[in-house]
């Protein structure tokens, strides 16, 4: 999916395990950025090399250029793995590669070396610049961290309902539907909103990066970025409108409060309609058009057994009301995701907050 949204791009990339790779200018990097939904980072190989003692680790860590990605008087931080190697302590490596850095960039300040984690990755929100230190089977990449906080970190999300759904998998949900913004959208279990505000955005044709900041931005060679101009690229381009509803629904007040909070945030507030209002409460409409919803997991809130129900009804509801409309469900058990009782295809398997997880997309028929 990463791979499409880049070839999308112009951009020619290959997936492979964790990621999708490129190589490109830095402007290739920018339009990543600014227009990627679903990664969750983009970072820009800086050296590779084979060592197995520190002073080759020295040698190679002093001939990187340091200097165009790092600015004089200004702060860097490392998190390193160190993984079937000789050298496998994480801070020594660490204080190898910072003593390189200062010696090449005057001022530099160096913060604690830390280890990358699920923790880490979460809280990848500092000003500092992050280098990605890893070392597997005596072979040490060394990649600079382009964007800062992570992508899914749009900006409007600030208000928050029970077990949210991150940005980047509420954009993948929508895409591994093939929802492209063409036909009805409605998900009857919104909470905060997300997937009903990335879909907001997705129709609107607008870049999911517009309202924040990257790191590559700090860099020396920013001009090269072309950052203005790409920016207004996108904002030009942007529909002034969606052309088709979107809805969110929820029987929670204080989430639907939230979801319309996010949306205007996201500046998509006009776009999609939030209201109160319970699963059997679902109106009737014509297809086509998809159903997106990411119902709770019996491992995530509850006991499964009283998540059955939910299920079952939203099959139900969903045949007699949107016979011929496309249901997509993000499901974490499959006993629970039999009680929908729909033809369901796995169009995604990931993980979301650490439980594995899985898409399904079923053509909803008509009531028997």
């Amino acid at each position: 999916m990463c791979a499409a949204e880049l070839a999308a791009l112009g951009i020619a990339g290959k997936a492979e395990q964790g990621g999708v790779a490129w190589t490109g200018t830095l402007e290739s990097v920018a339009r990543a950025n600014l227009w990627l939904r679903t990664a969750s980072r983009v970072i820009v190989r800086v050296a590779e090399f084979r060592a197995t003692a520190f002073f080759e680790l020295e040698q190679h860590a002093r001939q990187i250029p340091w200097q165009s990605f790092v600015s004089p008087d200004s702060a860097v931080g490392f998190r390193v793995t160190c993984r079937k190697s000789r050298l496998y302590h994480s801070d020594a490596v660490g204080e190898r590669f910072a003593d390189a850095v200062t010696r090449r960039v005057a001022g530099v300040q160096v913060g604690k070396t830390t280890s990358v984690t699920d923790a880490d990755e979460a809280n990848a929100t500092t000003d500092h610049q992050q280098f990605i230190v890893r070392f597997l089977h005596d072979v040490c990449t060394v990649s600079a961290d382009s964007s800062g906080a992570l992508l899914h970190l749009r900006g409007y999300r600030q208000q928050l309902a029970k077990a949210p759904l991150r940005e980047t998998l509420a954009a993948a949900v929508l895409l591994a539907s093939a929802w492209s913004g063409d036909v009805p959208f409605i998900d009857p279990m919104c909470g905060a909103g997300t997937i009903a505000i990335e879909a907001a955005l997705i129709a609107r044709r607008m870049a999911p990066g517009r309202n924040r900041t990257f790191a590559f931005l700090r860099w020396p060679s920013a001009e090269a970025a072309r950052w203005p101009t790409l920016l207004s690229e996108a904002r030009a381009a942007e529909h002034p409108l969606a052309a088709v509803t979107i809805t969110g629904s929820d029987r929670d007040e204080g989430a639907i409060t939230a979801a319309r909070a996010n949306a205007l945030r996201a500046g998509i507030g006009d776009d999609v309609e939030f209201v109160v209002q319970p699963i059997s409460a679902l109106p009737s409409a014509e297809p086509p058009g998809l159903i997106a919803a990411n119902p709770p997991y019996g491992v995530r809130i509850g006991e499964t057994a009283a998540l059955r129900n939910l299920y079952a009804q939203l099959g139900n509801i969903a045949r007699r009301r949107r016979a011929g409309w496309d249901l997509g469900l993000l499901s974490a058990e499959r006993p629970l995701e039999r009680q929908v009782r729909l033809p369901f295809v796995e169009r995604l398997r990931t993980r979301n907050g650490g439980i594995p997880v899985r898409l399904l997309l079923a053509r909803v028929p008509g009531s028997p």
